[in-house]
């Protein structure tokens, strides 16, 4: 059971690329095979931190490449996106471009501030994905951006403000940070309480 995060993280990996390549081959129920895989990758996201937490493997290494698997999935999901409905995502470029520069960001303030990546996992980042889930959903299975696309662009903002508040208020480097509140609490020199299902 133990090196069962490690390997949900690696299929999640693998998951991304596979989906590229089934995307760039237009073949019946592609779209739909699509958004399982999509589900699929998200479901092992959310059990590689509860399985690594209960068996008790959830460490700093182990949480920081989750956070860079995270990212390099829904990148893949992104571009699958752009290869079954690039007009989307022309339409839509500019929040496109502000949530990539948004991202890019709570590296750049981390890296300087701390000298590596941040790996909060807060709470309005897990929101985020599930709004981002929804939006690609709508996306790829039915060519749809609409109001799902809108709520992912929305706490994808909020999202972020709450890690660039997160890296402000950390004395020093800490992964699983549920919100800003918390990091300024932490901050107080005050124990903070994490919920064993998110945070550990």
């Amino acid at each position: 059971m133990k090196k069962v995060p490690l390997l949900l993280i690696a299929i999640r990996l693998l998951l991304g690329f596979v989906m590229i390549l089934i995307a760039n081959n237009n073949f019946a129920h592609v779209r739909m095979i699509l958004v399982s895989l999509m589900i699929f990758g998200l479901l092992t996201d959310i059990f590689d931190g509860i399985i690594a937490r209960k068996v008790g493997v959830s460490s700093e290494k182990l949480r920081r490449m989750d956070s860079q698997v995270d990212l390099v999935f829904w990148l893949c999901v992104g571009w699958c996106t752009w290869l079954l409905n690039p007009e989307i995502i022309i339409e839509h470029k500019y929040a496109i471009i502000s949530i990539f520069v948004m991202e890019g960001l709570t590296y750049v303030f981390s890296i300087l501030k701390f000298g590596k990546e941040t790996c909060t996992h807060a709470l309005l980042s897990k929101l985020w994905g599930i709004t981002l889930l929804v939006a690609f959903v709508s996306m790829i299975g039915f060519g749809h951006a609409g109001i799902p696309f809108f709520l992912a662009v929305f706490f994808g903002i909020v999202g972020h403000i709450d890690v660039y508040l997160i890296i402000y208020f950390l004395p020093k480097w800490t992964h699983d940070v549920p919100s800003s509140y918390h990091a300024y609490l932490i901050r107080e020199g005050k124990s903070i309480k994490r919920h064993k299902l998110f945070n550990g």
